[in-house]
């Protein structure tokens, strides 16, 4: 598989990401179905971190699920190409029908908690999701529109309030705040 070798390439900029980066390899080789969250263990996710051309704002919505502001990402549901699939959450997620990827390399890996919740009429127990993010640039003034099954909002935020306005104090810690820093130096 060759999200296999290109998780294998990417170089972690930190202990988090290479901890990770060991999960999602022996969790790959060890179930054929990582790519289905059928897999109620694990399964592989994509995200994008989103920026305007300037680096100086990122793309938020306001997670139903998490009622926080967060990046855009979703389930790879059977599709190995996790840029494709983040691509199309930011086109569903936020309306941007422009974003492109500012490259194909992995941007950051990170394995992600998810607590049990109900999402469409139906319970879905605690897991957890082995995401691949990639950063993307999308032009800040281009029309956006929410998506109301998954979220109640879609903005661009200063990265220093994009922090501040998650609720996710682990995510804003770990995964943000790496994010935002790593963008500028892009």
């Amino acid at each position: 598989m060759e999200l296999v070798k290109e998780i294998e390439r990417y170089q972690p900029s930190n202990e988090q990401e290479a901890q990770d980066k060991a999960q999602m390899l022996r969790f790959i080789a060890e179930n054929d179905d990582c790519l289905l969250r059928s897999n109620e263990v694990a399964h592989l996710t994509a995200s994008l971190w989103t920026v305007n051309p300037a680096r100086t704002k990122a793309l938020m919505v306001y997670h139903n699920i998490y009622h926080s502001w967060s990046w855009v990402g979703g389930h790879a549901d059977g599709d190995p190409d996790l840029r494709a699939v983040a691509l199309r959450e930011l086109r569903e997620e936020t309306g941007v029908v422009h974003g492109r990827l500012v490259s194909d390399e992995i941007f950051s890996l990170e394995t992600l908690t998810v607590d049990g919740h109900v999402k469409r009429g139906v319970y879905v127990p605690s897991h957890l999701h082995l995401n691949v993010t990639f950063l993307a640039e999308a032009d800040e003034d281009e029309a956006l529109s929410i998506k109301a099954d998954e979220n109640q909002g879609v903005c661009w935020f200063p990265l220093a309030d994009a922090l501040r306005a998650s609720t996710e104090p682990w995510m804003v810690e770990h995964i943000y705040k790496k994010l935002a820093d790593k963008c500028v130096r892009y």
